[in-house]
C-alpha cells in the first residue's frame, strides 16, 4: 500500500542509560487525524528507547528526509487527492504525482564527454615512451615534454570521436530512447510513452499496472537504467512518483520555499511566508512544462483504464503536450 500520510507528529522521550542520559525521537503518522499520528509517534519513540535500554544499537533520530528512502514515509503536503492517486509538494516547492501502482520510470540522460578521455594506463604510456626516447636522445626532459603533448593530442582525439559517436546516436536523448526501443523489443505486448525532462526521459507504462516490488519491475528499471535512488525510493514507499510541476531554480527563484521542508502541518501549510512563495511560484512557472511527450512505443492498443486516468492527469498538470520550455 502506498505510503504518503496526511498528518504528522513527533514524539521526544528521555532515560537513563549506564549513568547516561539517552533523548529519543520518532516520527509518527496516520490518515486519521493528528491524535493518531501522535500515538504512532508515541509507540515509535517507546519502542526505540526500549531497545536502546535493552542494550540494542539503535538510532537516536531519524532524519528529516522527504523523499522517503530511509524507512520514513514521504512526508510531504497533500495538494490533492484523486481516488489513490496523490499530488503533493515536494520540499523545494514542486508539485508531484504519486501512485500505488502506475509505472513511471526516472532515466538520467549518459554525460556528455568531457576532460580526459584517455585511460590512466593510456596517458602513463606515453609520458612513459616519451622519457624513453628523450633518454635515448640524452634529453630526458624534451622526451616528457614530448610524451605530454602526445598524451594531450591523443585526449583531444579520443574525445571528439565520443562526441561524434554520441552525436550519431541522436545524442543523450537518442541513446536513452534507444534503450525503450530495445525494451519494448523485447517486450512487444508492453505500451510505453516517453517524455522528455530537463536531465533526462521519463517513461509511462500505459498497458497494465504493476506492484513496485514486482520483479518485471526491477527488470524495468534496470534494462532503462532508471535513477537508482527513484527505484529505491519506490520499493520503499510502494509508489511511483512523477514531478509535475518545474524546479524553482530552472525559474530563476532562488528564495527557498519557507519552511524549508516539506509541510507536514496544517499550520506549516498556512504559513504566510509559505504561501507567499507559492504565489511567485505559480507565476513564474506558468509559461513552463516539467516534461515533452516525446513519442510512444510498442503496442499502443494496449491501454490499461487506470494508466489512462493517470496519464490524463499528469499530462494536464504537466503540460506535457504543449510545447513549452522544461523547467
Amino acid at each position: 500500500m502506498m505510503i504518503v500520510p496526511a498528518y504528522w507528529a513527533e514524539a521526544r522521550l528521555q532515560d537513563r542509560y549506564r549513568g547516561r542520559p539517552v533523548v529519543v525521537r520518532r516520527f509518527g503518522w496516520s490518515d486519521d487525524g493528528p491524535e493518531a499520528a501522535q500515538a504512532h509517534a508515541d509507540a515509535r519513540a517507546r519502542e526505540a528507547l526500549d531497545a536502546i535500554l535493552s542494550g540494542q544499537t539503535v538510532p537516536r533520530r531519524e532524519r528529516r528526509t522527504n523523499y522517503g528512502v530511509d524507512g520514513i514515509p514521504i512526508r510531504e503536503q497533500i495538494v490533492q487527492r484523486s481516488d489513490d492517486v496523490i499530488v503533493t509538494r515536494n520540499s523545494y516547492g514542486a508539485l508531484c504525482l504519486n501512485t500505488p501502482d502506475v509505472l513511471f520510470a526516472d532515466i538520467d540522460h549518459v554525460p556528455t564527454p568531457s576532460g580526459c578521455a584517455l585511460p590512466l594506463l593510456g596517458a602513463v604510456g606515453l609520458l612513459a615512451a616519451g622519457a624513453l626516447i628523450g633518454g635515448a636522445l640524452g634529453n630526458f626532459n624534451i622526451g616528457l615534454g614530448a610524451g605530454g603533448i602526445a598524451m594531450v593530442l591523443v585526449n583531444a582525439i579520443m574525445s571528439q570521436r565520443r562526441k561524434r559517436r554520441l552525436a550519431r546516436s541522436g545524442g543523450a536523448e537518442g541513446i536513452a530512447l534507444q534503450g525503450v526501443q530495445a525494451f519494448v523489443a523485447r517486450h512487444p505486448d508492453w505500451h510505453l510513452r516517453a517524455y522528455r525532462t530537463p536531465a533526462g526521459l521519463r517513461v509511462l507504462a500505459m498497458h497494465a499496472t504493476f506492484e513496485p516490488q514486482d520483479a518485471q519491475v526491477h527488470a524495468f528499471f534496470k534494462a532503462l537504467g532508471t535513477d537508482a535512488l527513484y527505484a529505491r525510493m519506490c520499493t520503499l514507499q510502494h509508489c511511483f512518483r512523477a514531478r509535475l510541476t518545474p524546479k524553482p531554480w530552472r525559474l530563476g527563484i532562488i528564495a527557498r520555499i519557507r519552511p524549508p521542508v516539506a509541510a507536514w502541518s496544517a499550520e506549516q501549510a498556512s504559513n504566510p511566508d509559505r504561501l507567499a512563495w507559492i504565489a511567485e511560484y505559480e507565476r513564474e512557472s506558468a509559461g513552463f512544462a516539467a516534461c515533452a511527450y516525446v513519442r510512444s512505443f510498442g503496442d499502443e492498443r494496449r491501454v490499461d483504464a487506470k494508466a489512462e486516468r493517470v496519464r490524463d492527469l499528469h499530462d494536464r498538470m504537466s503540460r506535457a503536450l504543449e510545447n513549452l520550455p522544461l523547467g
